[in-house]
């Protein structure tokens, strides 16, 4: 094997890795048991959606996946800080 199929090889097996911790984080979301546990399960699920994409872009050679994974840590932490002052105050607007 040269070091391009290693790579591809590594980059296939991150990918699956990612896609399980994917589906565990979704499991957390749907069972709970608590809000703050799924709000921490929804963070999760973006920051591990940002590594799926980080991971796709750089075994397709695009950089548009990168652009996409930007976008989803901006929407992911703002959506976070959203729900957990939700949950503290009941009231997101000062």
């Amino acid at each position: 094997m040269n070091g391009y199929q290693i790579f591809e090889t590594t980059l296939i097996v991150c990918m699956h890795v990612v896609g399980i911790a994917m589906l565990l984080g979704l499991w957390r979301l749907l069972r709970g048991p608590t809000v703050p546990d799924r709000i921490l399960a929804l963070d999760t699920l973006s920051v591990t959606a940002i590594a799926e994409l980080m991971l796709f872009g750089m075994y397709l050679d695009s950089a548009i996946y990168f652009e996409a994974a930007l976008i989803i840590a901006m929407l992911g932490f703002c959506s976070t800080v959203v729900l957990s002052k939700f949950v503290l105050r009941r009231d997101i607007v000062e």
